[in-house]
């Protein structure tokens, strides 16, 4: 994922928590932020200590980030997301991931795919 494409930064996560809205399904909770003066998304991946060592966060991370490179046409442009993993996606497939993440945006209201 390009850099312009991720959050990093402790304050821009805080702003996406604080002014968000979020959404949430068993497997991800969603917050996105609207930002007209962007002409992109931007998104930051958080996955918890408690899904497992550095190994098994990555991996999620890497899935993750892979998926939105997939799904970013598909997604309302001009947002921020934050995406933060909860534990049952320590042993879903990809395709799971995929259609869990896909049905979690679809109920935040940001997905433009069929």
């Amino acid at each position: 994922m390009k850099k312009d494409y991720r959050i990093k930064k402790n304050h821009e996560f805080s702003r996406v928590f604080d002014k968000g809205v979020s959404s949430a399904n068993r497997q991800f909770v969603v917050y996105v932020l609207d930002k007209p003066e962007q002409s992109h998304f931007r998104v930051g991946i958080t996955v918890s200590k408690k899904m497992g060592n550095a190994v098994v966060r990555n991996r999620i991370k890497r899935v993750l980030r892979e998926i939105l490179h997939e799904i970013g046409s598909q997604l309302v442009q001009e947002k921020d997301y934050i995406i933060i993993a909860r534990k049952p996606i320590v042993d879903m497939s990809y395709k799971d991931i995929k259609k869990s993440l896909r049905h979690v945006l679809r109920v935040a209201g940001v997905w433009k795919g069929s």
